[in-house]
């Protein structure tokens, strides 16, 4: 087996030797693109062996490996301002402009991925070094396969350092325990309508590999299994992320969940299940709210997403969702969200996490809440999640664990009031204005007296912290 590890190592040296590549975002990309055409080239090498009949919708001079002397697969192959040319100028031009009359949904997926991202390398030189060290990886094998799957992860959870993308990526912990407890089985439709790099659904393939017991159950999982996602980075690593995981042709449509009347969506599009932590705190764009019935008219994309997600379950469907505390409480269409949402489901349960979870990209709380569509909600339970002991905060070196939500498994079928988990009848809800940020009514308020001396302290902090934001500030306008 190849040295997957050694190998990524290698290929991050060569990128930030690249003057056109600068940040972890720009280099995941990059990454993105080369690796979604390796993995999409030896799948079709398998196709092409398992099915005479099978033709790449990619052409043969674009193929990654097709005969000696390609551009790609042979080490000793066109390299510097040749290969870049080649990449800029014919490359990525006909992969973004593959005929889709034939109805291939494998060419749309490759003209998807190519319409959004880009080349950012600027020496072909390097790119050669990226395209050797990529073909000592077989994806056809299963070892190499796993090995990298595992590294994959580490891959997207290098987003959360990478400026805005941070978004998209949802702590593994988070996505496997919510997966875990929704129980998805073979047969039932799940959905993430904001799957991001796609750790739901890698976590519902997984989960249902496990009950599969022949090959017709394992392809069922395949049709069953669909996401959303309307920005091209991301809707790159998911569908990668997807092939990883056996499936051949990736379910997940290119386009904003939100960008059509929420009365298209009828009873063909429902789902049994829905596993998602929709974007929150983003202002939506291009007049989507108008999108949804007056009385949900908002630009909170979470409060929206909401609303989406429980008109796309079926009766007696499931979720299990991440919401911010912002989610949790308010007035007007915040209150009227809340509502239907009790009124149309059983809320049953609401996991409190700790302010860190999602840092660096976030510091706000959130909270993971479960529900089933069809009975109004009687009771929620509530389980404040605590940070292990001897950790302030979780961070990038140290995030949240899958073996921290043990406990909670461990209480799920089994639930009595404690210091940490309560429950709350739907009348003292409603007498609350459907507001759900309820804390834990055992825990005393931390109060703290701060001395003359202590408070001038603080106060020379904030001004020296503001004397340094506004020199910034001014240099920025410079």
């Amino acid at each position: 087996m190849s040295n997957i590890g050694g190998i990524l190592k290698s290929i991050q040296q060569i990128m930030w030797q690249d003057t056109g590549l600068n940040g972890d975002a720009q280099r995941i990309e990059q990454l993105g693109w080369m690796l979604f055409l390796k993995i999409f080239s030896d799948k079709d090498k398998e196709l092409e062996l398992l099915d005479d009949n099978y033709k790449s919708p990619i052409p043969d001079q674009f193929h990654w490996v097709k005969e000696k002397g390609n551009w790609a697969g042979d080490d000793e192959g066109i390299t510097g301002d040749e290969l870049l040319e080649f990449v800029d100028r014919q490359l990525f031009p006909a992969l973004r402009n593959l005929d889709l009359s034939t109805g291939n949904q494998r060419a749309v997926i490759v003209r998807e991925v190519f319409e959004g991202n880009n080349n950012y390398m600027k020496s072909g030189i390097n790119i050669r070094k990226v395209l050797n060290k990529l073909n000592e990886i077989d994806f056809n094998k299963a070892k190499d396969r796993h090995a990298f799957g595992e590294l994959y992860e580490t891959i997207l959870k290098d987003l959360q350092s990478a400026g805005k993308s941070g978004e998209f990526y949802t702590p593994r912990a988070i996505t496997q325990f919510i997966t875990d407890v929704v129980n998805p089985q073979l047969g039932e439709k799940i959905l993430d309508p904001a799957c991001g790099t796609g750790g739901y659904l890698t976590c519902a393939i997984e989960h249902l590999k496990k009950q599969a017991k022949n090959v017709e159950q394992r392809k069922s999982i395949e049709e069953n299994i669909a996401g959303w996602e309307y920005k091209p980075l991301p809707y790159l690593l998911a569908t990668t992320n997807l092939i990883l995981h056996d499936i051949e042709v990736p379910n997940i449509k290119f386009g904003d969940a939100l960008d059509q009347p929420l009365s298209n969506f009828t009873e063909k599009h429902r789902v049994n299940i829905i596993l998602a932590n929709p974007p929150f705190g983003g202002i939506v764009a291009n007049g989507n709210e108008s999108n949804f019935p007056q009385t949900y008219r908002t630009k909170e994309s979470a409060d929206l997403f909401l609303i989406l997600m429980i008109h796309l379950l079926k009766q007696n469907g499931r979720a299990g969702i991440v919401l911010p505390d912002g989610s949790l409480t308010g007035d007007g269409v915040k209150q009227r969200v809340r509502q239907k949402l009790l009124e149309d489901c059983n809320l049953h349960t609401i996991i409190r996490l700790p302010n860190s979870v999602f840092q660096p990209y976030a510091t706000v709380a959130t909270n993971l809440l479960f529900f089933d569509k069809g009975t109004p909600t009687k009771e929620i339970w509530y389980y404040e999640h605590r940070l292990p002991e001897g950790v302030k905060a979780y961070n990038k070196t140290k995030p949240i664990q899958v073996k921290e939500f043990e406990p909670i498994k461990k209480w799920w079928n089994h639930r009595a009031e404690n210091d940490i988990c309560w429950k709350v009848d739907i009348k003292t809800i409603i007498e609350r204005g459907y507001d759900l940020d309820i804390k834990n009514p055992t825990k005393q308020e931390e109060e703290h007296e701060y001395n003359s001396s202590e408070l001038m302290e603080m106060l020379a902090k904030s001004f020296d912290k503001s004397h340094i934001l506004l020199n910034q500030l001014k240099e920025a306008i410079k």
